[in-house]
């Protein structure tokens, strides 16, 4: 579960980690009325009006300015809010549609009054599964794309593990904070920073934390100019206040609606629909699917209650997008008997009455002979398989008719 910048400010500030000041709005006004209030308790002249989306780049695409004064708050946004903003990782990029801009953040300035001592860094910290531990990544390149640096300077972007059964050591904050060129009282911050900003990270069970740029002022204070925060949703259990930070807006429908039926969905761009249980068979399907000359349409986890009903709502999901010419369907008996998701099968193709894409149904399992006499006797347009490359001969088959 994605946050906006402001919330995953609002969570680092909790873990003792500095951040400017700053106040969201919803409309120009509350905007304006911000930046006298940071104007009061800050003493800022200049403040940042910043577009709140779930994608970054967005400076890029015009949703962040730096205001001098009230006048120029107002000004920027009315521009940014109600906008869509392209960025880089907006959908369809900078040639896509964009994403609504409903909130800004009003924040002040830190680079002010000694912009030219800043220095810029990059701090982010995720799990490298590959070695199963956590990660920081770091840089003295920060403030802008940390790809290209990774691609043409990988020198410069630093690593450290973090053993999960001894947890970030003294050591290696030091190791940080040289490697980030500090000495003095800035190397002490950046220790401190590193350290809550490790704690946070591990705290709200989050699986991405980006902070770029951190700067280091002149004054040696280190703070996160900007946050990019992802949580894990799988532990949303143990936090619910971060759990109620979703914002539904920010996130496909269509997958929001898949959620509420407890549909495991996620939209991909391609010609075939996948309705299967587990999430396993469910990458597997979606291999078939492109070595039989297809490309999945979707992700579709129905679990292991596939029911008339929940087979119904998982078909009208699926036929939401209109790229998709054929839909398999792959279920391995289990939990479940196959002549029930056979049965919902027939009785959510009734029930619908306008599916008009040829469907393969594969049922493997408990009773997966009784499950293919009834899809073969139902007398509907759905085409049955046992054997998985027989599934995948006959989505071939339906591309090419």
């Amino acid at each position: 579960m994605n946050l906006h910048e402001y919330q995953a400010k609002e969570l680092l500030k909790k873990y003792g980690v500095v951040i400017p000041a700053g106040i969201v709005a919803t409309n120009v006004d509350e905007a304006v009325a911000a930046y006298h209030t940071l104007n009061k308790e800050t003493g800022t002249e200049y403040a940042v009006v910043k577009a709140q989306i779930h994608a970054g780049g967005r400076g890029k695409g015009g949703g962040v300015k730096v205001a001098k004064n009230a006048d120029e708050v107002r000004q920027f946004s009315d521009d940014i809010i109600g906008m869509m903003l392209k960025t880089p990782q907006t959908p369809g990029g900078l040639e896509g549609e964009g994403k609504l801009v409903r909130k800004v953040l009003i924040t002040e300035d830190s680079y002010v009054p000694s912009f030219d001592e800043c220095s810029e860094m990059y701090v982010s910290i995720l799990m490298d599964r590959e070695r199963k531990c956590n990660v920081i990544i770091y840089s003295t390149e920060g403030g802008m794309d940390i790809e290209k640096v990774a691609e043409e300077t990988p020198q410069l972007l630093h690593k450290e593990y973090i053993d999960p059964t001894l947890g970030l050591q003294t050591f290696q904050l030091n190791k940080i904070a040289f490697n980030l060129g500090l000495s003095g009282a800035a190397l002490k911050e950046m220790r401190k920073f590193i350290y809550n900003l490790y704690q946070a990270f591990v705290g709200s069970d989050a699986s991405l934390f980006e902070i770029n740029p951190v700067i280091v002022t002149g004054t040696d204070k280190v703070i996160a100019i900007d946050s990019k925060v992802s949580l894990d949703e799988n532990a949303l259990f143990r936090h619910p206040d971060l759990a109620e930070l979703r914002d539904t807006d920010e996130e496909d429908p269509v997958e929001v609606e898949a959620k509420g039926f407890g549909l495991n969905y996620v939209n991909l761009d391609g010609n075939v629909g996948c309705m299967v249980n587990g999430a396993g068979l469910a990458m597997a399907t979606m291999d078939i699917i492109k070595l039989s000359g297809g490309e999945p349409a979707n992700f579709l986890d129905v679990g292991g209650t596939a029911d008339a009903d929940r087979v119904e709502k998982a078909f009208r999901i699926i036929l939401r997008d209109p790229a998709v010419k054929a839909i398999l369907i792959n279920i391995f008996g289990g939990i479940v008997r196959c002549d029930r998701v056979a049965q919902g099968v027939v009785d959510a193709y009734k029930n619908m009455g306008n599916i008009t894409v040829p469907i393969i149904v594969r049922l493997q399992g408990t009773n997966a002979d009784i499950a293919k006499k009834i899809i073969d006797e139902s007398g509907l347009e759905v085409h049955s398989a046992i054997l998985l490359q027989e599934a995948a001969d006959l989505v071939q088959k339906v591309l090419e008719a």
